[in-house]
């Protein structure tokens, strides 16, 4: 199989690349990533399967781009999207240009090649807080930042492709991602690396915001099996093991890494930040799917990743760009 990966120099993206190389031996995978701030060739080193690889710098919402790397490609995974919350409230521009017009760009190369099947990689954030039970699949769509604001979007764009062209398109809405190669402005990431610094970590408002966390690997094997046995135009939601609030994860971090409390600093809440999310995840189940690992273990090999990994996160959190970020996002909060 010939597979176009979008984004797969990205977190998620590169954990794909490097799990579905190591998976499937006879595997060849084109990979388009333009590389902005958070895609890293880092990120692919010393990958098993390498010479089945091909990195394409390119952007998804660039039709010739797009179409020149979707060339003989049997299947697509549709990673690419700018990803963090706090980015899209100061400037949504770059999220409507890469997870709205880069979908329909990807969606409409797909049907011109005749690609037989297209997951497209989505978030539980667009369903908005749920203030109880689960989200199920059918559930409105009701996002509350600019980020999920344009996944919803694309997910409509990419039903809208199955409902009038007949697209094999599947989409998959997922909960909070963690594990190794994850860019350090992401929560998790920037809490171990800062205690790793001795830096306190910015905690947002009260802290009793709640996700659901679920290792990549395990989000990896759950967009292989809808890559090859979902139904197309279905909703796959892939939750995690474990939903617990943002202050009760600084408190397992701090534990196993030892950290003293001083070290949490309470700053102003997020605009518009939601309360809780959860999905329903017994479609994803009813096709075979099974999580790998437990929270714990995961959580702890993961720190352990960034603790023995310091030559990837370092240059990365002295960039002059992410240091500036940083100061102009976190800094100026003040505390809560």
């Amino acid at each position: 199989m010939k597979l176009l990966v979008t984004g797969g120099l990205g977190f998620i993206g590169s954990n794909f690349v490097r799990w579905s190389l190591k998976r499937y031996p006879t595997l060849r995978i084109v990979n388009l990533d333009l590389r902005t701030y958070a895609g890293n060739p880092a990120n692919l080193k010393g990958m098993e399967g390498a010479s089945r690889h091909r990195w394409v710098k390119g952007d998804v919402a660039d039709p010739k781009t797009v179409d020149r790397a979707m060339k003989g490609a049997d299947a697509v995974v549709h990673f690419a999207a700018e990803s963090h919350v706090d980015r899209s409230i100061l400037d949504a521009s770059a999220f409507l240009r890469t997870n709205v017009v880069g979908t329909q760009v990807m969606l409409d190369a797909a049907r011109r090649h005749k690609v037989r099947r297209f997951v497209h990689v989505s978030t539980d954030e667009v369903y908005g807080s749920v203030e109880a039970g689960e989200s199920v699949e059918t559930d409105p769509l009701l996002p509350n930042s600019p980020y999920a604001a344009s996944k919803a979007a694309s997910d409509l764009v990419a039903r809208a492709a199955f409902i009038t062209h007949g697209l094999p398109v599947m989409t998959t809405r997922c909960s909070n991602n963690f594990g190794p190669y994850q860019f350090p402005e992401k929560a998790l990431p920037l809490m171990v690396t800062n205690w790793i610094e001795g830096k306190p970590f910015p905690l947002y408002g009260d802290g009793l915001n709640v996700r659901d966390w679920v290792h990549v690997t395990d989000h990896c094997r759950a967009v292989d099996l809808v890559l090859r046995k979902g139904k197309p135009g279905e909703i796959y939601n892939v939750g995690g093991t474990a939903s617990l609030t943002n202050k009760k994860l600084v408190g397992l971090v701090r534990g196993i890494m030892g950290v003293d409390e001083s070290l949490v600093t309470p700053v102003t809440d997020r605009k518009a930040h939601d309360r809780r999310y959860a999905v329903d995840c017994e479609k994803l189940r009813a096709l075979g799917f099974r999580h790998e690992t437990t929270f714990e273990l995961a959580l702890r090999s993961t720190i352990k990743w960034y603790r023995d990994n310091a030559w990837w996160w370092r240059p990365l959190k002295n960039r002059g760009d992410v240091k500036t970020y940083y100061k102009k996002n976190y800094a100026g909060r003040g505390r809560a």
